[in-house]
């Protein structure tokens, strides 16, 4: 059931026109440097956009000068770590031929260390649970943050994409492991998760 949902909703994203991408990509970057946990130092992780994902690029030029952006690498354990990533970086293909940073081992950081994560998704719904591509590795990678006693962010965590991405509520199980953004955001809504700051706006 979840692949062939996962098969439908990348379609979609992929069905948008050029158009349609750059704006949303604009609406989302304000989205996000708008919402209120969004941090002015440390660092913060976005991702390489492939397969129709929204593109993140308008975003990372709008951070403010004290945040250090970062890209996911893959990690042992079918995990991700961290690696800062400034436009015009050299970029080597992992082996699932999306782009990372060329790295050395001392320069990659952990989940723990950013302040904010931006996660890709396939779908949502307005409870904000988060349908991934299938393979764990934000799921291994957060783990922590589904423990009973887990800390407060940071780092927040909030899943990008676009409004046809979204589905009815019980469309997808939620499973156990899946962990589930503080926030998401598309071109048209915001929907902050926890219960701390918990509002849907159009």
């Amino acid at each position: 059931m979840r692949q062939e949902l996962r098969a439908e909703l990348r379609e979609r994203r992929r069905s948008l026109s050029p158009t349609e991408r750059i704006r949303a990509a604009n609406d989302v970057a304000a989205s996000l440097l708008s919402l209120p946990f969004a941090p002015q130092s440390g660092y913060v992780a976005g991702y390489w956009s492939t397969d129709g994902e929204l593109a993140l690029h308008a975003w990372l030029l709008g951070l403010p000068s004290n945040v250090i952006p970062c890209l996911p690498v893959l990690a042992p354990g079918k995990t991700l770590r961290f690696a800062p990533y400034f436009a015009g970086d050299p970029l080597q293909h992992n082996r699932f031929g999306i782009p990372e940073p060329v790295y050395s081992e001392s320069s990659l950081l952990t989940a723990q260390d950013m302040q904010l994560v931006v996660m890709p998704l396939v779908g949502f719904d307005d409870e904000g649970n988060r349908l991934g591509m299938g393979g764990g590795f934000y799921d291994r990678t957060f783990a922590f943050r589904t423990a009973p006693d887990n800390a407060p962010p940071p780092p927040w965590l909030v899943g990008v994409g676009y409004d046809v991405q979204a589905v009815s509520v019980g469309t997808f199980n939620v499973e156990p492991w899946d962990v589930r953004p503080d926030a998401i955001c598309t071109p048209t809504r915001q929907l902050l998760v926890r219960s701390t700051a918990n509002s849907f706006s159009h």
